[in-house]
């Protein structure tokens, strides 16, 4: 059994209202050793906030002053997928779940909570598997691709106005497997929480698409972990739009030969929203190939975050290739971007390379477009959406139209 109650209090030495209410929340349900270990991880941190070296631009212990529910229940519609699409949806303390599956996907659930390797690394990653389930729920949904499935597999995360939302969703692409993986986060909670493992056996294939939105009133977080073996492939492609305080964060392991990953990201962000991309690559095998490519644009008052960072150990890690860029405009003035791009290398035989650019839009492409009689906020949207073309250009699950749509419907409603 994880330790009682009174136990817990040294590691909240100075704990705050919000965090008393998780613990609250923690304490009233069944406590297993898994649950308990993972609180304990995260009890450590507490609600990340800028003492923290990998959290010092995204503080969710000051975005969080309490936990209340919002009146808001949800943003927007979830993402448009192609015909035939197997969704899941996570609402508060209730988890829908589809009556039918295709050919090649098998769907779990779990009354107990697995066990979180590495939980002292990503804390909100943490709380989400020591809370998700404990209303009527499962803990965890584990998504088992055993071919290759036709239909794209969209999971909606929305708050439905309550304090918290949590899940934790696994997804296991056996050997040869393939899966396109749409994810659809709508906020619509004080705190949401959201933990994706995924591992994708030798020759797999999973293509991720998700998008986010919040307002000023919520903190979003989503963690994916994941786990690639030999020859495995792995495609990421985000747009987020921010919310008080909002965290992307993708923990990615090479642990196969000659796997390959595509890490890319869009945030949009305007007044009063804040998003957060944070990546952790480990290239731990020989011949593995990473590439990435987050880009964003930022209105006065918005914030954009970029943490990425590719290790390349010693031996293990030779004829590593690996790329990262970092892009982002600043539209107004008052607009604040904070990038932090690193390599830890110590092999020898590798390819890797990083660059980070912020600044503001050509302004003689500017006068081009207004020689041409277009209007200047629609030449700047232009310019913005031609910016952002390449980080989306991946998109699965027939999501491509429908996230360039978006980003283009936020940048020509700007007043620039």
């Amino acid at each position: 059994m994880a330790p009682a109650r009174g136990a817990l209090s040294p590691t909240f030495p100075d704990a705050s209202p919000a965090e008393r209410a998780l613990a609250d929340r923690f304490m009233a349900g069944t406590v297993d050793g898994r649950r308990g270990r993972a609180f304990e991880a995260f009890a450590r941190t507490g609600l990340p906030h800028r003492r923290l070296e990998g959290w010092r631009w995204t503080d969710f212990r000051a975005a969080l002053a309490t936990l209340a529910p919002v009146t808001a229940t949800g943003h927007g519609q979830a993402l448009p997928v192609a015909d035939g699409a197997v969704t899941l949806r996570f609402s508060g303390e209730e988890i829908f779940l589809p009556d039918s599956l295709p050919d090649g996907l098998i769907l779990h659930t779990k009354a107990d909570a697995p066990a979180l390797a590495g939980a002292e690394e990503a804390p909100m990653a943490a709380l989400a598997a020591a809370l998700a389930g404990r209303g009527t729920g499962p803990d965890t949904v584990i998504l088992e691709v055993c071919g290759r499935v036709a239909e794209p597999v969209h999971i909606v995360c929305e708050g439905g106005g309550a304090e918290v939302n949590f899940a934790r969703i696994a997804v296991i692409v056996r050997p040869g497997g393939a899966l396109d993986l749409v994810e659809s986060h709508l906020g619509g909670a004080g705190l949401s929480s959201v933990l994706i493992e995924i591992d994708v056996a030798a020759s797999g294939q999973l293509r991720r698409t998700l998008s986010q939105r919040g307002d000023a009133h919520e903190a979003q977080a989503i963690t994916a972990l994941v786990h690639l073996d030999e020859g495995a492939s792995y495609i990421q492609t985000a747009l987020a739009f921010g919310a008080r305080v909002a965290r992307i964060e993708t923990r990615l392991v090479h642990r196969g030969t000659g796997s390959a990953a595509v890490l890319n990201g869009v945030y949009l962000c305007a007044g009063g929203q804040h998003v957060d991309f944070t990546s952790h690559v480990r290239h731990g095998a020989p011949a593995c190939t990473t590439r990435q490519v987050t880009k964003g644009a930022v209105l006065k008052g918005g914030r954009g975050v970029f943490q990425g960072k590719f290790l390349v150990p010693r031996d293990i890690g030779q004829h590593t290739d690996a790329d990262m860029q970092h892009q982002a405009l600043l539209l107004e003035q008052g607009a604040e971007v904070f990038a932090k791009p690193e390599l830890e290398i110590y092999a020898d035989d590798v390819e890797c390379a990083h660059g980070n650019t912020s600044g503001a839009l050509d302004p003689d492409m500017l006068f081009y477009l207004r020689q041409r009689g277009i209007p200047l906020t629609e030449a700047r949207a232009m310019l913005t959406q031609a910016f952002i073309a390449e980080a989306l250009a991946a998109a699965g699950g027939g999501t491509h139209e429908a996230l360039s749509a978006a980003a283009s419907r936020f940048l020509s409603g700007v007043s620039l």
